[in-house]
């Protein structure tokens, strides 16, 4: 499997309401034992368990841990860094998150357009 440098390369996230981590793990191009480490470390992580310990994760969990990918493989920072970034006021204003739900919008409206065409 060839790893994804960067987002763009990184399949759509389908519109489904809770992913389990090995869907988030194909999503993400991220091994599940990172996903669990990254529970540990960024707070914004926090996918809902059910039954026997299982992890599912929201649409916004997939979004954040693509956040996270790029920040830790794409721009080189380290675990605490990128703690810093996601918890600092400006993350909210972030660019980067914003062009990829833009980007992932664009995605699922061609979509929808290709589905109205056929």
């Amino acid at each position: 499997m060839l790893e994804a440098s960067n987002n763009d390369e990184l399949p759509p996230i389908p519109g489904k309401r809770y992913f389990t981590i090995g869907e988030v793990s194909a999503l993400c191009d991220v091994k599940p034992h990172v996903l669990r480490y990254w529970e540990q470390e960024f707070p914004q992580l926090s996918p809902v368990k059910r039954r026997g310990n299982r992890r599912y994760y929201q649409r916004q969990d997939v979004i954040v841990i693509r956040q996270i990918r790029a920040l830790l493989y794409d721009q080189g920072f380290t675990i605490g860094g990128a703690r810093q970034r996601l918890t600092s006021e400006d993350a909210k204003e972030d660019q980067t998150q914003f062009k990829l739900l833009v980007r992932q919008m664009i995605v699922e409206l061609e979509d929808v357009l290709r589905v109205l065409k056929s």
